[in-house]
């Protein structure tokens, strides 16, 4: 079996071509990338490298051609209509290329009712796959604990969470353990050839008076809960480019939209995944 996984040097691609290097011959791996020149480290490693454009049918069908499974994981576009005909784009390039076998990585943001800018693509992309024809599985992460731990440093300053979800709990999934369940899926067809969708989360999910809880206790900081409200975490973080975005995200979140858990990622992995307390205490450095 080939195995072809798209966004190959993004922060999960990456991962998602490590956990599969330890599950099948590196040799039957190829890493799609949107900048070759910047894949230098899987060349390396001795991967297969190929370039993949999500907005170029002919690129994409060169590169899945003669691959068995395509795992593919989105741009991080926060346009809709532009995310949603890269996704088109790959699955008529799949069809073009002969590929039937699809993993598909979203996120847990598909409620009707879900207020985040992205939303209306993840409720979108399951609905096309159940009419394309492929064989395909679905991972809906729940919300990476990973950007916890650069935010670390600003949460001890402010001695509080302000995420705007006030006394709703929200779940939370490493990007290890994601990737993780997204390669073993891509080697079982028993458990992604059906339409089979997993919404893979930690075992509990955290009010954020409980988060901050385990974060005093991880960095010997006292970290509690003072919300802002969904406008004013859009202005704190307009000048890094997404702060309308995660604002919208957090107000799906005030709804108990992120308060979901299963075990999916056990019936993937056949283990536990690893705790918010385990994750921050294996990551936390303190700054000199």
């Amino acid at each position: 079996m080939n195995y072809l996984v798209t966004g190959a040097t993004g922060h999960l691609g990456q991962k998602v071509v490590q956990q599969l290097a330890n599950l099948v011959d590196v040799n039957t791996i190829t890493a799609a990338v949107h900048t070759p020149s910047k894949a230098a480290e899987l060349i390396n490693r001795g991967l297969n490298v190929v370039q993949a454009d999500y907005l170029d049918i002919a690129s994409m069908t060169h590169a899945f051609t003669g691959q068995d499974v395509v795992v593919y994981i989105p741009s991080k576009t926060y346009t809709v209509l532009q995310r949603i005909t890269e996704f088109e784009n790959v699955i008529q390039a799949l069809k073009q290329a002969q590929v039937n076998n699809l993993v598909f990585v979203s996120f847990y943001a598909d409620q009707v009712n879900n207020p985040f800018t992205m939303s209306p693509y993840y409720a979108y992309a399951p609905r096309k796959l159940a009419s394309s024809g492929l064989n395909y599985g679905i991972v809906r992460n729940a919300l990476y604990a990973d950007p916890l731990i650069p935010y670390l440093p600003e949460l001890i300053e402010r001695q509080a969470l302000i995420y705007p979800v006030g006394d709703q709990a929200m779940n939370f999934i490493t990007l290890d353990d994601s990737a993780t369940a997204i390669a073993m899926l891509a080697t079982q067809p028993e458990h992604r050839n059906a339409g089979q969708i997993y919404t893979v989360t930690q075992e509990q999910s955290l009010t954020m008076p409980e988060l901050g809880q385990i974060m005093t206790q991880v960095t010997g900081h006292q970290i509690g809960y003072q919300p802002v409200t969904a406008a004013e975490f859009a202005d704190i973080y307009a000048a890094e480019g997404d702060g309308a975005e995660l604002a919208s995200m957090y107000a799906a979140g005030a709804l108990g939209l992120f308060d979901q858990t299963t075990h999916d990622f056990e019936t993937i992995t056949g283990r536990a995944p690893e705790s918010m307390t385990d994750f921050l205490t294996r990551s936390y450095r303190p700054e000199n």
